[in-house]
């Protein structure tokens, strides 16, 4: 039986306004021992379930569904009922000191209250639990007759975690604990609740928006969004393959999972608790269908362990290649396999990066993915349609490819304006004036002028950094859902290179598109790319996430590549 569990669980707050869906229909159980963390941004209801839990939401919310306290039903209960589980079978650990305890009570005395309260001891027994709780949280017992505000905010932290232990809880509720901390004062906490957990088994509900000290006690992590679990699984498995979109924004916004990439959060902001038809995350959801509009999605498994909320069973495949393979003729009448029998898959909204020495075959891959040349043998298939039968590059929200040199992907003798409407013109799009305001759109996009001056430029006329940008343009006018990048920084200068890459990225994020990434410069794919390819005379001998690929590679020729890098942490000082 579990110790915990939730059953459909909806906190609604009422106000004269509107009514707020804080929690709006959650399930989840907890076995005896175990470790649950709770991650999402503010205002995804992680503390109002807590709250729930503890029988402490105020009095204008509307609560359903089932509390099961090791299978007796606790959310039905009275306060009087309720009271007796607080302290002694489920306590709470709140994220704010300050605000919590009362600033003209002794911290002592504080803790002492709910012992005599609830284990019926006296007072002078009390104190003396109370000077072993703080050795136990690693504090010194003369702290027990100063009041809150001469403790430093780690050292309340740790008073509130003694008070929580004060009555011996099963479960421990742990909020926001160490959200307002310094790094150090941080691992000490972590620290203290893993070894309070491997000496006594404490079961654990971690709440907090940092995954990444979540994911350092828990063992399974339930990822919440505007109210809804999107998404639970073991915590490896969450933070190297994130399924769920969100989740996948939430890890790439965190600073400590992956310390080389820069950091890009998820565009748009929470819901604020309004009923909403569809999927709650629809509004900022890049791979989104019709569906995620009318209907709430479902918390589905889908194996591993995991479960997953989402119409499209998770992160969907936008770009499959299937066995390619392609030679070219040498003038010496021999054939050069430039790819070999390569398979790959792209998914909505990832970074893939294609990495290996020139002559590898990258660029040929590229190509043919971008249906720019066929393949001798094997498929590309785009959003389920094959690329080399159809349209599905020259359309809107298709395959664009942006070439390596900039200075022959357009012609001199094309104005700025004449280059960037061309795609528009071959396929038919809009009218004249509607191409004009495209273009201006996709040139605000990479930070080129707009006006009748820069538009009437011939490109001979610009930087290699603007020609990049004018070509990153033209394809942006498509508004593409999977856009090849062909070692577009190759030809540039290191600063113009660097803003043009995050110029992309940026866009990236923003847009939302998937991206192929060609390059041989492995720092640069580090930077932006969630799982790497490597190529090796038209082969792919080794994929996986970049961080994998890039510190623990499996293939040898990927050991030397990652070797090749030069850098100033490669140089004994």
């Amino acid at each position: 039986m579990s110790l915990l569990k939730i059953n459909d669980l909806k906190c609604h707050y009422l106000t004269d306004i509107n009514t707020v869906r804080a929690v709006d229909g959650i399930s989840f159980e907890i076995e005896e021992g175990d470790i649950l963390g709770i991650v999402g941004e503010s205002g995804s209801g992680k503390t109002t379930v807590a709250l729930g839990i503890m029988g402490l939401l105020p009095e204008n919310t509307a609560i359903s569904g089932e509390i099961l306290y090791r299978g007796k039903l606790i959310s039905s209960l009275p306060e009087s009922g309720m009271d007796r589980f607080r302290w002694k079978d489920i306590a709470i650990v709140f994220q704010n000191g300050l605000e919590v305890m009362n600033p003209v009570m002794k911290v002592g005395v504080q803790i002492t209250e709910p012992m005599i309260k609830h284990l019926d001891i006296s007072p002078e027994n009390a104190r003396s639990k109370c000077a072993d709780l703080f050795w136990t949280v690693g504090l010194d017992p003369k702290w027990m007759d100063s009041y809150p505000h001469q403790l430093s905010g780690g050292m309340r932290q740790r008073v509130l975690l003694a008070m929580a232990l004060s009555c011996d809880p099963k479960l421990l509720i742990l909020d926001e604990v160490t959200s307002a901390l310094d790094a150090f004062t941080r691992k000490e906490i972590r620290d203290l609740l893993v070894d309070l957990q491997k000496k006594n088994g404490y079961t654990m509900l971690m709440i907090s928006h940092d995954i990444t000290f979540v994911s350092s006690v828990a063992s399974q992590i339930a990822v919440m969004y505007s109210g809804r679990v999107v998404e639970t699984g073991p915590v490896r498995d969450i933070l190297v393959s994130p399924r769920h979109p969100y989740t996948r924004g939430l890890v790439h916004s965190t600073p400590d999972i992956f310390v080389y990439k820069d950091l890009w959060g998820i565009p748009g902001d929470v819901p604020a608790g309004d009923e909403f038809k569809g999927c709650p995350f629809s509004p900022r959801c890049t791979q989104k269908i019709d569906i995620c509009n009318k209907a709430p999605p479902v918390l589905m498994p889908v194996g591993g362990g995991r479960e997953i909320a989402c119409h499209r069973g998770g992160i969907a495949g936008l770009l499959e290649a299937k066995n390619l393979s392609f030679r070219y003729l040498l003038p010496n009448g021999e054939y050069l396999k430039a790819v070999d029998n390569v398979n790959l898959k792209v998914m909505e909204g990832e970074v893939l990066a294609v990495v290996g020495q020139t002559g590898s075959g990258k660029s040929t891959l590229a190509h043919i993915l971008a249906n720019v040349i066929r393949p001798e043998c094997g498929e590309v298939l785009f959003m389920e349609g094959n690329v080399s039968r159809g349209n599905y590059g020259n359309r809107v929200n298709g395959v664009q490819i942006v070439f390596q040199d900039p200075f022959s992907s357009t012609s001199n003798r094309f104005t700025v304006l004449d280059a960037i409407k061309e795609p528009l013109y071959i396929n038919k799009i809009g009218s004249n004036g509607d191409r004009l305001q495209m273009v201006k759109n996709a040139l605000e996009l990479v930070r080129l002028p707009t006006t009748d001056n820069f538009l009437g430029k011939y490109c001979g006329e610009l930087s290699g950094g603007q020609r990049q940008r004018v070509a990153l343009a033209r394809a942006m006018v498509m508004e593409p859902k999977l856009l090849i990048a062909d070692e577009i920084t190759s030809a540039l200068d290191v600063s113009t290179s660097a803003n043009v890459l995050r110029l992309l990225k940026g866009l990236q994020n923003r847009r939302g598109f998937a991206m192929i990434y060609i390059s041989h410069d492995l720092s640069l794919t580090l930077k932006i790319a969630d799982r790497i390819a490597v190529m090796n005379s038209g082969k792919i001998v080794e994929m996986g996430n970049s961080h994998d690929v890039m510190l623990s590679p499996s293939d040898e020729y990927t050991k030397r590549l990652v070797g090749s890098r030069i850098g100033l942490c490669c140089h004994n000082h």
